[in-house]
């Protein structure tokens, strides 16, 4: 059998295979409510053949969307709206969902990508102020965030472990908690972005000790796996390392995260990433060298057979792809093709099997 298609698990979650849907902001949301986009969205997705679906970056307060139609879960309105996506999602697919929560911290208050994606300041139509660790804006030209107090982190900690218990009264099987991408979490994180001089700044021991408090209250109420996605470097000197990445996650481990999930940047604009297929691969292969939970590899992963490798050569556990599925909502169909191994569509696709891949739908 293919690697990639082998059994898994992520603590006591069991998938089919080894590909994960990764989560993708849409931008189409109401007031933090998810729409038909999102039952379209997440129904082709539902049914793609892969070992788990995840939700969507889904902000835990209103300021923490990285734009006014990002999808919230933060009050009885957004919970109802994903209550009625996933009831029919549900219906037709038995696929493990997951959900990222997140906070966008000094990355919110901005145009949808396609209308130029830049900050919206305060005051103007769909704009607010934004916070982070530090009054250090993203870009020199934008609007500073406030600096957090005492009071607003415990707040904001709060609000993802209310988010949290909204998750599991949705039946929701598992939680990633977004702390990459130049996100809240991970402006604690980077020394870049968080210049705090009180418990929360300065060491490594306290620039991770906010994502781990968020960690621990996530962890303490929702009854299944909580993941973690990383950026494993800044790709900027003087940034967050993957040395520091691996301590974090050892971090992590120790305290019942059940997988991490490794990207990478998204935290400052003098980032140079080295694109090219599979590039956050080795960053992902650091990780699982030094911790025993499952890891997750992500970015450019776009090949059945480059995925395959991955797991065949043991550089992670499971892949995650994401632009490649939007793509193709099909793709661990193709490959699972490719590969010689078989998929379960729903019955009412089982016609569309091809004369040359007989075999390739199980029944």
């Amino acid at each position: 059998m293919a690697k990639l298609f082998e059994p898994f698990a992520i603590a006591d979650l069991p998938l089919a295979n080894r590909i994960i849907i990764a989560p993708m902001c849409q931008y189409s949301a109401e007031e933090g409510c998810m729409t038909d986009w999102h039952l379209m969205h997440l129904g082709q997705l539902a049914i793609s053949g892969a070992g788990a679906l995840t939700i969507e970056a889904s902000a835990v307060v209103p300021e923490g969307r990285i734009t006014y139609a990002d999808v919230g879960l933060y009050d009885d309105a957004s919970e109802a709206a994903m209550a009625r996506v996933l009831s029919a999602v549900r219906q037709w697919s038995d696929i493990p969902v997951a959900i990222q929560l997140a906070h966008a911290g000094r990355k919110a208050s901005t145009a949808r990508p396609w209308d130029g994606g830049g900050q919206i300041a305060p005051g103007a139509a769909n704009g607010w102020q934004t916070v982070a660790p530090s009054a250090i804006p993203f870009l020199d030209t934008e609007n500073a965030p406030v600096a957090l107090d005492g009071g607003a982190l415990d707040r904001i900690r709060a609000a993802f472990a209310d988010a949290a218990v909204r998750a599991a009264r949705l039946g929701i099987d598992a939680i990633q908690l977004h702390a990459a991408h130049g996100y809240l979490l991970h402006q604690f994180l980077s020394p870049l972005s968080n210049r705090r001089d009180d418990d929360y700044g300065g060491s490594l021991e306290n620039r991770m000790r906010f994502p781990l408090e968020v960690f621990d209250a996530v962890r303490d109420v929702f009854p299944g796996p909580v993941t973690v996605r990383v950026s494993g470097t800044d790709w900027v000197e003087g940034g967050w390392s993957i040395e520091e990445t691996i301590v974090f996650a050892q971090a992590l481990e120790a305290r019942g995260c059940a997988a991490i999930n490794v990207s990478s940047g998204g935290l400052h604009p003098a980032q140079q990433i080295p694109l090219g297929p599979g590039y956050q691969v080795p960053l992902a292969r650091q990780v699982k060298d030094a911790v025993t939970m499952p890891v997750i590899a992500v970015g450019l992963i776009t090949e059945a057979e480059q995925a395959e490798a991955i797991i065949a050569d043991g550089d992670a556990d499971a892949v995650a792809i994401a632009r490649a599925a939007l793509y193709d909502p099909r793709w661990p169909w193709h490959a699972a093709a490719t590969l010689g191994a078989t998929v379960a569509p729903p019955p009412q696709y089982e016609r569309s099997e091809p004369r040359e891949h007989r075999g390739l739908f199980a029944r």
